[in-house]
Parts: C-alpha cells; structure tokens; sequence
C-alpha cells in the first residue's frame, strides 16, 4: 500500500504505479464496506472539489456529488458554457483560479484532439489535484470501477480473459476513451486481453504500444483480433461497447456511414453463449439497447452493469479521499 498521494493528479493511470493503484483499491473495498454498514467517513470535511463539464453526464456527475457529500465534502457542479471559458478563460486561468477557490477540480472533456491536453494544461498551473472525469484518450474512473467489479466476481484477474469489443451503436460518435483505458488498466494487472474490433475502429497507436509493454510487463497478453465471435469465445469478461472511427472517419456523417457498414456487431444471447460458462457482461451505461446489446444480455443473470456503475461511487472516493484529504 502506498500513502504518499497527497495532491497527486489522476489524468492517466499510466502515471501511477501498480502499487498506487492497488491502494486505490484497497481503500474504495473500506469505504465501500464503510457505506454498506452506515458508518460516516468524513474523511473531506469542508473540502470542495470543483467538476468542470463540457459534455454531458448521468453516472459521472451524481456519483462525484455523492461521493464528495458522503466524503464530508462539497461538489461544485460547473457547466461549462455556463462560464465564460468560450470568451477567454484560458486553461491557466481555469487552473489558476479554480486551483485557489477549491481543494480538487475535476474535469470532462471528450472533445476528439483537445480534452486531455486541456485536462493538462489545467493541472501545470493548479495548486490542486486534478482528476479525469473523461476525456478524448482516457476514463480512468469508470475502468477503475470495472476492474474492481471484475475483481469482486472473478477473484484475481490475472490470466483472466476479457474481451474488449466494439459494437454497433447509431445514437453519435462515442469516445475511445473507455476502451483505451481499458486495455491499458487491464494489462497492467496481468490480464489476457483481446481488443477485437472492424479495421475501422482501431484505437491510437501508442496507446496499442503501451498496452502491448504493460502485457509483457505483467505476464499477461494483448491480442488484436477482428471478427466479433472469435474474440467472445470463451472469455470471462464480455465488454463490448461502441466506440467512433475517429482515426478515419472525415467527419461525422462520414462516421456514421462507416459505422452503419457493422450493424451485426451486437452482444446477443447466442454470442454470449459463446463466452465462458460464468462469464460476465459489462457495460459502462448508456447502452443503446438491442441495438448495441440486446435486452436479454444486460437484464440478464451474467449482467453486471449496475453493481460496476455502483463501483465508480466508491472507485472515486477513494481517489478523492487519497489525493485531496
């Protein structure tokens, strides 16, 4: 266990060690059990952390909010076209003076070459910790509640398979972020990974990179396959979302044409019955339903959709409670 993360920014879990992430995860298990029992744990008492949105959320917004209150804290929900960044607050002046108003900032960001660059130029003139609600190349919250889900299910996860799979979704060009981080966390624990995908969708190079050093690193694998079926069988995990073809695509509409070219890639009954015979589903919410997953998958005995979006309540809590206190 590592205890000297005080004032540690989280934008990338690459930037923290195992050791530092096993703590993170030994803490949100206490304050997870903590809730369960109703014991108070006002471990931020008149601590406020400010939660910058440029894009719309449900889970990451209500579970920081909650979070922060149960933590003894204060959550600052800040809109961003509520403010004046789109008439000159810069990134500095976002860090400078939000980093003196408040004990933590966290910010989401998903727009496609800009979201973690601004997320850093934010932290470099902050006093405070900064934390990664989203952006357009990582979520290292919402994979830290997923490991910590697989961890409670399956036990250790290493030599574990999970599958990492894009699916067919028309609702909009969602971000890669999530399967980015994915693949990287999961590596890093020693999982056998397999990102399957159409040659569309592939993810940044040296994201691929560094999930392919973290696999060596840990004993595990990274495996690049592209035909859906192939990938599920006999998995553990079956975590199949979509994800935009933002290395490609033009523009949106181009994307979206693209996309349309793969609307079989949906996680149904008879493909999870390809995985193995206790395999999970996961999903990070919203799903496009029988569209992206069918009804009978994520409603179904191996969904475990809702306990992982409970687990970014206590994933965050924990960071908050070890960066901020």
């Amino acid at each position: 266990m590592q205890t000297n993360l005080r004032g540690r920014d989280l934008i990338s879990l690459q930037d923290w060690t195992t050791e530092e992430i096993d703590t993170i995860f030994e803490v949100a298990a206490r304050l997870k059990l903590d809730r369960a029992l109703g014991q108070p744990h006002p471990i931020l008492r008149d601590k406020v952390l400010a939660m910058l949105f440029f894009f719309s959320s449900t889970r990451t917004r209500a579970s920081f909010e909650a979070g922060i209150a149960q933590l003894g804290g204060h959550g600052q929900f800040i809109e961003a076209k509520t403010t004046q960044i789109a008439h000159g607050d810069t990134a500095k002046e976002i860090g400078e003076i939000l980093g003196r108003y408040n004990d933590g900032i966290a910010i989401r960001n998903v727009d496609w070459g800009i979201g973690n660059g601004y997320m850093r130029d934010v932290a470099a003139a902050s006093r405070v910790p900064v934390l990664n609600m989203q952006c357009d190349v990582y979520h290292p919250f919402q994979v830290l509640a997923d490991l910590l889900t697989i961890k409670e299910k399956l036990g250790d996860p290493r030599r574990r398979t999970i599958t990492v799979s894009w699916a067919y979704a028309k609702s909009y060009q969602k971000p890669m972020s999530v399967p980015q981080d994915l693949i990287l966390l999961a590596t890093r624990l020693g999982m056998n990974v397999r990102l399957v995908h159409p040659p569309e969708f592939r993810l940044m190079d040296d994201v691929v990179a560094q999930a392919t050093e973290n696999a060596r690193r840990s004993h595990g694998s990274l495996e690049l396959l592209d035909e859906f079926d192939a990938g599920v069988r006999d998995a553990d995990v079956v975590y199949a979302k979509s994800w935009g073809p933002l290395l490609v695509a033009k523009d949106d509409a181009d994307g979206a044409a693209i996309t349309g070219r793969y609307s079989d890639w949906i996680t149904d009954e008879r493909r999870m019955a390809l995985a193995g015979p206790d395999a999970i589903y996961m999903h990070p919410l919203p799903a496009d339903r029988n569209v992206e997953v069918a009804d009978a998958v994520i409603d179904g005995p191996q969904s475990v959709v809702y306990d992982e979006a409970e687990n970014r309540l206590h994933v965050q809590k924990a960071v908050m409670a070890l960066t901020m206190g």
